[in-house]
């Protein structure tokens, strides 16, 4: 009897919710990647609580701006689900029961690791309690005469209503027994203006601190603020008895919708919406252990939230904090120092125009130094020749040379114009002071289109020369931020390339302008036909594998959302392609799915630097393409951001992409880690005989090798 053949199995749907990683939990995957690097025993130990501290950071975003967002759909009775199908709801509780174990690692590593190490090290983390005598007579003279000001503690009975708590304060619950009302509940706000960690002397040499100047003690013995405040409230509530204090911190809401089509002035519009940012509805109250269910309920029904959005530890309360530690000098407990790389070329002295008609150059900081991107728009101002220059701006830091050289140009007499993004999240301040004393110096500013920001890094300086015209062109992935550039790993293009050099013309006069032009020479601009020009570069990969074989794509980039990008990268594995994706974050998509993406590869580094760069590989039958830019696989960079990526055409810059950047990073076994099916991660380990190859440190030590001549 003949035997049955097998039934294939039948792939699913590529809509199917299964095949795809939900973006808030992909972020808490991400964010628990980085608190592993505060539990790696291989980084000194002050880089350790510096990835604590930034784990802190990037968690208290999380609240203000994605979980804020899911509760403001939950409110509206959103039903629409992103891609993986889960509600708002859903969300919701799994990201609170995901979170909760990885809080307790995160307390655990601090108190149980970090803070005992740090004692080794002569670094002291101490409790008030914990002082000598002499100690805390000091805290209290330097309590009396510095912070004793600044409170301003807020009763809450029925003569004074609840006040108001503004975002990420630190506060203290204070609990007094008055003898005439009983007890009484006051609410203290611990002031900013001090460092969270206080310095305070040793037992030994309190005698000789005769001026109060703790925070510039030469001690590096630390006690909480909070804890001094709390052990001197008799002295701010005289003639009552303070029963218990009790520290808490709320997160609101800090993504207030802007109605820009209703606003005559952005710039007002941005302001207000900063200002708004203290006042939006609270996603999360942050308490200590200890608290009472008394003052537990007081918070709970006077800020209007469930009990689920109440997260208790045993306290610090906002780790974050614990950055203050990074400026204890001690070298030997920090990541050596090093120079970065400058191109051989750019090092002569030699007129920086001269250096980019000969060829192009290509940045890749923070190995190399970001100097040279200064210099170029420096020298641009400086230069009789240059007539204009545009720029974008996103984020550019308090203190930015690029901003003093525009403001130059404008005053030598260039025409400059400059596009503000003042929708920059958490750099609106900054940026409205940069656009103030941009326009006071007479540069046209623009603050970007209606309704979307504008994410491009792009820079353009128009020069009058022998031959006519010519255009110079620095396009990147990173921000124009001098200080950031110093541990972001971003690329940065220096060209005068006439095709790219008319795009951006068309460009700026886009966004500058009332032009809507969607063709271009060679960059691909979003929100207008990236997403299909990308796709159809995955589609292409399709038919020349059918072809030739050996099909192969890379893309290394911050995060991969888009769901037609998603789903177009699972055709090309299913046509057999291979695809080796490293999105630093989140990454919705499913690797090694049978019948799907058993051809997908998909790793994260975190190390030193935040990976920031974006690099698209395709190698298109042996013609490889390489483009690298400003933007995400991400909804909102493909259809709400006006994004920039330019392809790379010059064959030694491309073969030092593919081969001493992008293939280093791909083969990273020290901190890279790679996804499951499931959506887990484990650490990338070195095969058997393998030297291992820290990817960021490989960079370190070659930095510059991209800049050889041929």
């Amino acid at each position: 009897m003949a035997k049955k053949k097998k039934k294939e199995k039948k792939p699913p749907s590529l809509k199917d919710p299964s095949l795809y990683i939900n973006r808030e939990l992909s972020f808490l995957k991400y964010n628990n990647r980085v608190l592993e690097e505060a539990l790696d025993e291989t980084h000194p130990l002050l880089e350790r609580v510096k990835f604590i501290a930034i784990f802190g950071s990037l968690l208290d975003e999380f609240f203000m701006v994605r979980v804020s967002g899911l509760r403001r759909q939950l409110a509206a009775g959103v039903l629409k689900t992103p891609a993986d199908g889960m509600t708002p709801a859903e969300q919701l509780a799994t990201i609170r029961k995901n979170l909760l174990p990885v809080l307790d690692k995160q307390y655990d590593c601090w108190h149980n690791d970090l803070v005992p190490k740090l004692k080794k090290e002569g670094i002291k983390i101490l409790r008030y309690n914990d002082l000598k005598r002499k100690q805390c007579k000091l805290m209290r003279k330097y309590f009396k005469a510095e912070i004793f000001p600044a409170l301003t503690p807020l009763a809450f009975d029925p003569g004074h209503p609840f006040p108001h708590i503004s975002n990420l304060s630190l506060n203290l619950a204070v609990v007094v027994n008055d003898p005439v009302h009983g007890q009484r509940f006051a609410r203290l706000k611990v002031p900013n203006t001090f460092p969270r960690l206080l310095r305070i002397p040793s037992e030994e040499t309190a005698e000789d601190y005769q001026s109060l100047g703790l925070v510039q003690a030469s001690s590096n013995n630390f006690v909480w603020l909070e804890e001094v405040v709390g052990a001197n409230l008799d002295i701010l509530f005289p003639g009552v008895e303070v029963v218990a204090t009790y520290p808490f911190r709320i997160t609101r809401d800090a993504d207030p919708e802007i109605e820009e089509d209703e606003a005559s002035d952005l710039l007002i519009a941005i302001e207000e919406s900063v200002r708004k940012r203290h006042f939006g509805s609270t996603v999360r109250l942050e308490i200590d252990e200890t608290m009472s269910d008394q003052v537990r309920e007081i918070l709970i029904n006077n800020l209007g939230i469930a009990p689920y959005q109440v997260y208790q530890s045993d306290g610090p309360i906002g780790l974050a904090s614990v950055m203050e530690l990074m400026d204890v000098n001690r070298p030997d407990l920090k990541d050596k120092p090093y120079q970065p790389a400058m191109p051989p070329q750019l090092s002569t002295g030699e007129d920086i125009f001269s250096v980019i008609r000969r060829h192009n150059t290509l940045f890749y900081h923070p190995y190399d130094s970001f100097d040279p991107i200064v210099k170029f728009v420096r020298q641009a101002a400086r230069d009789p020749q240059v007539l204009a220059i545009k720029q974008a701006l996103y984020r550019t830091g308090p203190h930015s040379p690029i901003v003093d050289a525009l403001m130059e140009a404008r005053e030598n007499g260039k025409q400059v114009a400059v596009l503000v993004e003042l929708k920059a999240r958490f750099d609106e301040e900054n940026n409205i002071v940069w656009a103030r004393a941009l326009e006071e110096a007479g540069v046209h500013v623009v603050y970007g289109l209606v309704g979307l920001k504008t994410h491009a890094k792009i820079c353009m300086v128009v020069r009058n020369e022998q031959e006519g015209i010519k255009r110079y062109v620095h396009m990147g992935t990173g921000n124009y931020n001098d200080v950031t550039a110093r541990t972001y790993a971003d690329l940065g293009y220096l060209t005068c390339d006439p095709e790219i050099g008319a795009d951006l013309s068309n460009l700026f006069n886009s966004l500058t302008g009332y032009s809507r032009n969607e063709e271009y020479n060679k960059i691909l601009v979003a929100p207008g036909k990236m997403q299909e020009q990308f796709i159809s570069r995955i589609d292409r990969e399709i038919e020349q594998h059918k072809k030739n074989g050996k099909g192969y794509i890379a893309l290394k980039m911050n995060s991969l959302v888009d769901k037609h990008c998603i789903r177009a990268l699972y055709r090309a594995s299913q046509a057999g392609v291979k695809i080796d994706l490293q999105p630093r974050g989140i990454c919705c998509l499913r690797p090694g799915v049978e019948g799907v993406s058993e051809n997908i590869t998909v790793t994260s580094i975190v190390g030193r630097f935040l990976e920031h760069t974006r690099i698209y590989y395709f190698r298109n039958g042996g013609d490889e393409e390489i483009i690298i830019g400003s933007a995400d696989l991400m909804p909102r960079n493909l259809y709400r951001r006006v994004e920039t990526l330019v392809p790379i055409e010059d064959e030694r810059l491309k073969t030092a992409l593919r081969d001493e950047i992008l293939n280093i990073h791909l083969k990273d076994n020290v901190k890279a880690r790679r996804m499951l099916p499931n959506g887990k991660y484990e650490r990338v380990q070195p095969k058997d005989g393998d030297p291992k190859i820290n990817s960021q440190l490989w960079l370190i030590e070659n930095r510059g090798i991209w800049h050889r001549e041929e």
